[in-house]
Parts: C-alpha cells; sequence; structure tokens
C-alpha cells in the first residue's frame, strides 16, 4: 500500500518501478518526526496500474459496484411501486365512477326510453366533472354510445363490453401513450334484471416524473451516504494494510523474504536470532562457522548456554542488552558483536533498542516473523517515549509462558538480533593504525614546536624534547663548530660539539653539552651514519664491538646505566652534514625498530632544515650587524663643545635603520644627528650608511641646519625615484627621519632643524627637563614644504638628549608615556652623560627591544671669553697692518708667539681680500681652543677659489699662502654674508717648507 524503507541484498537494485526512497537511519535531534508513508494517501504512493491491483482497491470496488447496484435496485423498485399505486388508484376511481353511475336510478330508466341520449347527455357530463374521471360514456346493449365520452377513451369493441352484457364488472388497462390510462366497465341492471346497458369511466395513469423528484434524491442520497462508508472503510482496511505489509504486493513480499533468505547466509556477518525465553531461532552459515555451531542449532531451537560460547558472550545473550561493537573471544577469533531487541505486534522497543550501530532493518522484519510477529512490526524510533505511549501502535506485549527449562529472560516477548563479525585482523590492522596515526602526531607537533627561534642551539634543544619519552629515552645532539657560528659546514665532520642532551631522568651517562665529540673509529654507528648519509640502527648495544672500542669506558658507563638500543641519524640539509642526532633506549623500553628508524630520520630532517634556516639567519644577522656597526660611528670625535655619551641597541628581530653622529664643525661648533630609517633588515642599514654619508658630505659645506635637511631630502626623493623600478624587491627610503642639531660654545647657542623626529629634551644644570617646542617638518622624501630651524640657547653644564622613537615607544607603550617616563629618568641633577643613558636604558628598555634604539646625550661647555678675540675692522685696506698688530698682541698674551707669524700672514691675506672684494662690514674674530680658528667675516656673499698663479700673474697667491700655513680653511654663507676661517696649530703644526715658500713667491 503506501510506501515504506525496503531492504535489498548488497550489490541489488529494487525491481523497476518500486524504487522508493528510504528513510534516513536516525533523525537528528530537534527534528519533526515524518510522516508515515500510509498517511499519505493510497494514490499519491502507487502508480494507479499498480494501486488497482491491492487489495484495498479490491474491496473498494467491490463496495462501490454492491452500492451502485442497491441503488440502482432501489429506485426501480420505487418506480415500480410508484406506478403499480398510480394504476390502482386509477382502477377504483374510475370503477367508482362507473358504478356510481351504472346504479343511479334514472340511468336505467333513460336507456329503457326511446331517446336515451337527450336525458343522459347532461347528467353524464355533470357525473364526469365531479368524479374526476378522464371520460365518462354510456352504451347501450348494442354497444351505441348514448353520451359524449369526454378527453377520454370511450369507445368500447363489442368483444371487449360482452363480460358486462353478461352482467360482470371489470376494468382493463390500456397501454399507449407516455403514461397509459385505466378504463371500468359496468353493465346497467334494467327492472327485469336484464341488462340494458354498459357504463364506462377512464382514468388517465401519470408518469414517474414527478415521484423522481420526491422518491429518487432519497435513494440516491442513501446510495452517496453508503459509498463514502465504503471509502471510509477501505480507508481503514488499508491503512491497517499498509502497516503490517509496508505497501508489498503478494510477490514482492515473497520476494523480499527470499532476498533476506539469500542475505543471511551470503553475508560475511554472523546472525544469531534469539527469541525471549533465550532460544535460537535461526543461525546463518557464517553465524556457525564464527561460533562452531552445529547445523540443527536452530531447527532444535537449543538455548544459548547449550551453545558452548564464553560466559561473556552468553550472559551478553541471555540479558538481551543492546551493544554496539563488543570485542568477545570466541576460540582463536575476536568477534564484535551488535545485538539489538525487536518488539512484536508493533509495540515500541525498550530503551536503547536502537542506540550505536543499528542492524539492517530486512534482520530485524525476519526475526519478528521467525518469532511469530508480524513482518511490520518495526518498532518506530524514539529516544524519548513514555510508558503510556509505548503500545501506541498495537497491543502491549503478552506475559510469555515459563518454558521447560525454567529459565526466562528480562525482555518478554522480544527477539534479539545478534550479529557476529570477525575482528582478528583488523585488530592487529588497527594496532598498526594506531601506531602510525601517533607517528603522524609527533611529526606534526615536531613540525610546531621545532624551529620557533632562529637560534641554532635553541633549535637542537627543542629536537631533544620533542624525542624524549615518545621515540627514546635519551637524546644526544652534536653540531659542527662551523655551523655553531652560522658559517657553511666545511672541514672534518668527525668532530662535532654536543649542543643538546636529554633524557627522561636528570642523570645521563654521556658526555654533558659543550663537549667535543670525535668519531675516532670508522666502523662506529656515528660513523657509519655520516659516512652513508642516513640513519644506523643498532639493536643491541651489547653486541656491538665497534661502538664499545671506540671509548670503553664510556661505553661500560651507558651500558651499566641500562641504555641498551641506539638509532644515530645524521643532521642533512642541502646535500650537507650539519651534525648528529643520536636515540638510546634504556631498561623498561623495547628495542629500535625498522619503524623507529624511519620515524628518527623523518624527524630528525625535520629539525635540520630548522637548523640550516637558523645557520643561515645568524650568518646573514651577523652581517647585517657587521655591516650595520661599520656605518655607524665607532668612536666620537674630540672636541671641546660637548662632552658626548651613546647607546645604540638592535632590535630583537634584525638591524634597523636608526643612526647618529656628532660632527665637528668650524669654529668649534658641533653638529649633533639623529635618524631613523624605516624598516629593518640590511636594505635598512644600507640605507641608514647612504643617508650618514650624505649628511656628512653636506655638513662639510657649512651649511645651516634647516638648508641641509632640504638638499637631504632632495637626496632621499632621488633615492626613490633611483629604487622605482625594483618591483617592489627594495622598500622606499621616503619617511625617514633626521633631527640636526648645531651647537656654537661661544654663546651657548644651539639651532635646531627636524624633518618628521621627535623633539630632543633639554636638561638644565638642576636637573629640570623640557621638551622645547621646535618646529616640525615633514619626513624625508615628502618634498615640496620648506624646513624651519628652532633657536635654544642653553647654559653650561646643560644635558642635550636625542633620541629615536624605538626608546620612548612601543606595543605596550604610546609616546606619550614614553616621553614622560624618559623625563622621570633624567630628571637628576649632576649625572654625567654616561650615567645618563645607563639610566634610560635601564628604564626605559627590554633585554631585547622590539625596534632598534639610537641615543645621544651631550653636556654642553662655553669657550671662555679670555679665548675669544674680536675686531671691527674699518672698510679700508690701511686697516690691515692694525689687524695685524693686535692679532700679534692677542696672540702674545696667549702665549702663541711662535704661531705670529702664520697667523699675521693668513689675517693679512684674509682681510685684503675681504676689503678688495668684499662689502662692509668687516669683522675679524679669533678663538683659541685645541687648535686656533681665525674668521674674516664680510657683507659679500662672493666667495675666493684657490688657484694656481702662473709666473706672471700680479696676484692669485694670497688663498694658496692661507692654505699651506692652515690646516684647513673653509667659508660658509650666513643671513648677511660670508664668513671664510682658517684653522692652525697653536705653535705645533711646522710651517710649510723655505723651499716651497720661496717658489710659490718667486714671481
Amino acid at each position: 500500500m503506501g510506501s515504506c524503507p525496503r531492504w535489498f541484498p548488497r550489490g541489488a537494485q529494487p525491481p523497476a518501478g518500486d524504487r522508493r526512497r528510504t528513510a534516513p537511519a536516525r533523525r537528528r535531534p530537534g527534528a519533526r518526526r515524518a510522516r508515515s508513508p500510509g498517511k499519505r494517501g493510497l494514490k499519491r504512493s502507487l502508480p494507479p496500474s499498480r494501486w488497482l491491483g491491492t487489495v484495498a482497491a479490491q474491496i473498494f470496488l467491490l463496495q462501490l459496484v454492491v452500492v451502485l447496484v442497491l441503488a440502482a435496485a432501489g429506485a426501480a423498485a420505487v418506480v415500480l411501486q410508484r406506478q403499480y399505486d398510480s394504476e390502482l388508484r386509477a382502477k377504483e376511481q374510475a370503477l367508482a365512477a362507473a358504478e356510481v353511475f351504472a346504479r343511479a336510478p334514472g340511468t336505467a330508466l333513460a336507456l329503457e326510453s326511446p331517446d336515451p341520449s337527450v336525458f343522459l347527455r347532461t347528467p353524464a357530463r355533470k357525473a364526469r366533472l365531479s368524479s374526476g374521471v378522464d371520460s365518462l360514456s354510456v352504451l347501450t346493449s348494442q354497444g351505441r354510445p348514448v353520451t359524449d365520452a369526454g378527453p377520454g377513451p370511450a369507445d368500447v369493441p363489442p368483444q371487449k363490453i360482452g363480460r358486462a352484457l353478461a352482467g360482470r364488472t371489470f376494468t382493463e388497462t390500456l397501454h399507449g401513450g407516455p403514461a397509459g390510462s385505466v378504463r371500468a366497465v359496468v353493465p346497467v341492471i334494467g327492472a327485469d334484471r336484464n341488462v340494458v346497458g354498459v357504463v364506462t369511466a377512464g382514468v388517465g395513469v401519470h408518469g414517474p416524473g414527478r415521484m423522481m423528484d420526491q422518491q429518487v434524491p432519497m435513494v440516491l442520497n442513501a446510495a452517496v451516504l453508503a459509498a463514502v462508508l465504503a471509502v471510509g472503510g477501505t480507508f481503514l482496511v488499508g491503512r491497517r494494510l499498509r502497516r503490517q505489509t509496508r505497501g508489498l504486493g503478494p510477490a514482492e513480499m515473497a520476494r523480499m523474504y527470499e532476498h533476506h533468505d539469500a542475505v543471511l547466509h551470503a553475508v560475511r556477518e554472523g546472525v544469531l536470532i534469539v527469541d525471549a525465553d533465550g532460544r535460537v531461532l535461526l543461525a546463518n552459515d557464517e553465524a556457525r562457522r564464527l561460533l562452531d555451531l552445529p547445523e540443527d542449532t536452530d531447527r532444535d531451537r537449543r538455548h544459548v548456554t547449550d551453545l558452548g560460547l564464553g560466559p561473556g558472550m552468553t550472559r551478553l545473550l541471555e540479558s538481551g542488552a543492546a551493544v554496539s561493537d563488543a570485542v568477545f573471544p570466541a576460540g582463536d577469533r575476536l568477534l564484535a558483536v551488535n545485538t539489538r531487541r525487536t518488539a512484536p505486534y508493533g509495540s515500541a522497543p525498550g530503551p536503547g533498542a536502537f542506540r550505536g550501530r543499528g542492524l539492517p532493518s530486512a534482520l530485524r522484519r525476519l526475526a519478528r516473523r521467525l518469532a511469530g510477529a508480524p513482518a511490520s512490526s518495526e518498532p518506530p524510533r524514539s529516544s524519548k517515549s513514555s510508558k503510556s505511549s509505548a503500545y501506541a501502535h498495537g497491543p502491549p506485549p503478552r506475559t510469555p509462558r515459563r518454558p521447560l527449562s525454567g529459565r526466562t529472560t528480562g525482555h518478554p516477548g522480544r527477539t534479539l538480533v545478534a550479529s557476529f563479525r570477525d575482528t582478528t585482523e583488523l585488530r592487529a590492522l588497527s594496532g598498526r593504525a594506531e601506531a602510525a596515526r601517533e607517528r603522524l602526531t609527533l611529526l606534526y607537533e615536531a613540525g610546531m614546536r621545532i624551529g620557533t627561534r632562529l637560534d641554532v642551539r635553541r633549535t637542537a634543544r627543542e629536537l631533544a624534547e620533542v624525542a624524549v619519552p615518545r621515540v627514546a629515552d635519551v637524546v644526544s645532539v652534536e653540531l659542527l663548530e662551523s655551523v655553531l657560528h652560522g658559517e657553511e659546514p666545511t672541514g672534518a665532520v668527525n668532530r662535532m660539539r654536543r649542543v643538546a642532551l636529554r633524557g627522561i631522568v636528570t642523570s645521563v651517562p654521556l658526555q654533558p653539552v659543550g663537549y667535543l665529540i670525535r668519531f675516532r673509529v670508522a666502523g662506529t654507528p656515528m660513523a657509519a651514519a655520516l659516512r652513508r648519509g642516513k640513519a644506523v640502527r643498532v639493536p643491541d648495544l651489547y653486541a656491538a664491538e665497534d661502538w664499545r672500542a671506540q671509548d670503553p669506558k664510556e661505553a661500560r658507563r651507558v651500558l651499566a646505566h641500562g641504555l641498551h638500543s641506539l638509532i644515530t641519524v645524521p643532521l642533512r640539509a642541502q646535500g650537507m652534514t650539519l651534525g648528529m642526532v643520536s636515540f638510546w633506549r634504556g631498561s623498561g623500553s623495547a628495542r629500535f625498530e625498522e619503524e623507529d628508524a624511519a620515524v628518527a630520520e623523518e624527524l630528525v630532517a625535520r629539525a635540520a632544515v630548522a637548523i640550516d634556516n637558523a645557520r643561515r639567519y645568524s650568518r646573514e644577522h651577523a652581517m647585517s650587524v657587521a655591516l650595520q656597526h661599520s656605518l655607524l660611528p665607532r668612536d666620537l670625535p674630540e672636541q671641546d663643545a660637548l662632552e658626548p655619551a651613546w647607546r645604540y641597541l638592535p632590535a630583537r628581530s634584525g638591524v634597523g635603520g636608526d643612526w647618529f653622529d656628532v660632527i665637528p664643525l668650524p669654529g668649534f661648533r658641533v653638529a649633533l644627528v639623529v635618524g631613523d630609517v624605516v624598516g629593518h633588515g640590511l636594505h635598512a642599514a644600507v640605507t641608514m650608511g647612504r643617508l650618514r654619508t650624505a649628511v656628512l658630505n653636506f655638513s662639510s659645506l657649512d651649511l645651516p641646519p634647516d638648508e641641509l635637511l632640504a638638499r637631504l631630502d632632495e637626496t632621499v626623493t632621488r633615492l626613490d625615484a633611483q629604487t622605482a623600478g625594483a618591483d617592489g624587491e627594495v622598500s622606499p627610503v621616503t619617511g625617514a627621519t633626521c633631527l640636526y642639531a648645531v651647537y656654537d660654545p661661544v654663546g651657548g647657542h644651539c639651532t635646531v632643524s627636524r624633518a618628521g623626529h621627535l623633539a630632543p629634551a633639554v636638561v638644565d644644570p638642576e636637573g629640570r627637563v623640557t621638551f622645547p617646542d621646535l618646529p616640525l617638518s615633514p619626513p624625508l622624501g615628502v618634498g615640496g614644504v620648506p624646513f624651519e630651524t628652532g633657536e635654544l640657547t642653553l647654559p653650561e653644564g646643560s644635558r642635550l638628549v636625542l633620541f629615536t622613537d624605538g626608546l620612548v615607544e612601543n606595543r605596550g607603550r604610546d609616546i606619550d608615556e614614553g616621553l614622560a617616563m624618559l623625563g622621570a629618568a633624567v630628571a637628576h641633577a649632576g649625572r654625567t652623560p654616561e650615567e645618563t643613558c645607563r639610566d634610560l636604558v635601564e628604564a626605559m628598555l627590554p633585554e631585547h627591544p622590539g625596534d632598534d634604539v639610537a641615543l645621544l646625550v651631550a653636556r654642553t661647555r662655553l669657550l671662555a671669553p679670555s679665548r675669544v678675540a674680536v675686531w671691527e675692522v674699518p672698510f679700508d685696506a690701511a686697516e690691515v697692518s692694525e689687524v695685524r698688530t693686535e692679532a700679534a698682541a692677542r696672540l702674545h698674551g696667549w702665549g702663541l708667539e711662535e704661531s705670529a707669524f702664520a697667523v699675521e700672514l693668513v689675517l693679512s691675506e684674509l682681510v685684503s681680500n675681504a676689503v678688495r672684494y668684499g662689502a662692509p662690514p668687516v669683522r675679524v674674530r679669533m678663538l683659541l681652543g685645541r687648535s686656533l680658528i681665525c674668521e674674516v667675516s664680510d657683507g659679500s656673499s662672493t666667495s675666493p677659489h684657490l688657484r694656481r698663479a702662473a709666473a706672471t700673474d700680479e696676484g692669485g697667491r694670497g688663498l694658496f699662502l692661507v692654505s699651506r700655513f692652515a690646516r684647513r680653511w673653509g667659508t660658509r654663507y650666513g643671513a648677511h654674508g660670508k664668513v671664510i676661517w682658517a684653522e692652525l696649530s697653536p705653535g705645533g703644526l711646522p710651517g710649510p717648507a723655505s723651499e716651497a715658500l720661496l717658489d710659490t713667491l718667486t714671481w
């Protein structure tokens, strides 16, 4: 009837036209139960051709035919009865009218008169109208009518009135027309008792049309009600049949049971069906083979306790508990057992009846068939059913009779289906699969835990930590000396340094970490592994003569400690040997097998890649650090204007682009530089070196800070333009920051210009800290914005703190908090620059900062006024001699009489050029420090150039003389003119050779 899940043998297809969609094996939690196929209606589940062949359809058709026949018979009976009643009433009416008129006193007298029509015509018409008959006629004894008949039939054939003339009264039915009529013939008896005439009365019989409107609808309504009852009955019968047969026909059910029998004997799982009393109903061939049962087990209905099974399996079959994949021994086999209870007569299963892996529905149906229950009594799946709803689909199970053996089970009326599967080989395979899974897990964890840091020694320790105790009891790792230093593996591989040693116990009988291992004997496992390039396994160290021969003392100590098995694996990466790893197992652990050697090789191979990466990183990092250190100032230049101290701390991830510099300038001025390049790595270090070189070159021109940063900005723009076609391989320089400050010790003035950099901190001699508000320009490379300068006046003993953002800013601290910490760290009077650097590093930086840090602290000094001489020179060439005289007097006061000739010559040439080629005002300044500085300034911006004069030239030898007597000389420009300066050694620098001087002065 309705569709239902069907089961067919493995590989078989459902018959054509019967491939139904099967229900899922388990209903998801919270989902509504799907409607039973039987509730969807018969025609929705089967095609019409198959539906007409069902039992319910045949019952329905039979009932429908019966209803139709009864309805037709009832309608015909009503019609016939109505016709009969109409004729009977018509006869009685006609007979009454005819008899009344015939027996009237004047009728016989009128007929005996000569003209009876005169006397009877009018009375006949009135009688006809009053009696309601259709016709009323009077005939003589000869059959001649004496009155009008009316609308009905009047003439009576002579042969028809013979009976009336004989004195008999009769009625007859006349057929003709759609309805017919009834006529009554009554003789008229005269005074002499003779028949003198005949009276006939006719009444028309009405047809059944009028009665059909009254009686037939009632019959049809009764027929419809009967049809509805037939449909309802058919539905109930069909529903019951669908529940019992699941919509299968006789042929299909026979084929299904044939399939069940075929499956039971063809499946590779044993099937045992036990009734509620514990007796075997069925055992297939595989069950007999697995359990070693006799052939007549199911025919004799033996009890499970008589089968010779193990105690555990016997208790399980007796208890009827539902289990999934429970393993029980059966002889030399291991059987996986699944048991399920089936409820008879459609009753719901008990708790846990369908938990876990279920059995095929075909086996459950067959079990119920063998137990005497209907095949359709498969219980619905329900995980939560109350006791009141447990019997919603059938009567409650009856209490079974006590078996003859006196044994009963705890599940009355339920059949137990048990399946058995041989898992002996599967258990061995699962053991190997579990071992393989553990190895894969180990290798996965090794990939996650080995190589977390780019450090060779740490990676070796991580390898030992992963391998102990899951692979070995003791693990030792040795590396070549070149690998430890980040170099390419070179030299002999028979000398290695032990870098990691780990065991399950603290006392390990092997050389400690740092010991130099030498492989002197060629036949040892270590030497063999290095020679072959793969793992060497020594299952029994007691039998390894070569291993004991290398170091007998250590071998005895190892064996005494219980180590008995060894695997040595060379550390190889990129075809190069990096070191050696040894795995040891001691007492309580099994010997190493081939699978262990494969795992060790895979583990060491992964560690070798990590160690090689760490080695390469160490080498590149060392190269980057060496490059950066070579680009940073190694020693600060000697000068008298400032007392500097510095710190540079590279970032934890590698070198960066922070730099600093201290550049002496003419006039005892000093330039302080701090900068930061975007990014880290080798490129940042190289870029930093290029920018530092550019700053050194621009500072040699003695440019103001704002103009120097402007030219540095142009340089950065050109560098970015040159690297724009590198396809992203080179990071841009744009974004670098720089602070350039020039300190003049003569007046304590400091001119500062910064491009995107943090302002310096100023600490006065009393320890008060300020962050001056200096003009801020965009970072280098942005362009389009002029740079500005700020002026500071610093008392002697003030500290100027210049730094990069790595000092005050990190992931856990914003820049404002960092500046506050910096101010608190340096707010101490009387601290030297070196002490200030140490205080800042300890207070603000971790051991390994996340960003590189450049820190420069300078304490200011002032040049004593007694060491400064200044003269305003009138714009007249005659004043040159006066300048020489005053300069000589000041040199005498300074105790520099030996330098008087050179100073007078230099000043004479410079002042003469200023008066001759420059513009007023002219000013002369002499500064005494580590050297003697002579400066001549004028209001012109023209710059003199050094050239070699020809023998015939009248001039052109002054600057040449200045360059020969001075250490160095140059020109710097100011807001109002220029300054030509010359630096001379105060008595310590010998003058030029006399021959060279005479050659110079020769005309």
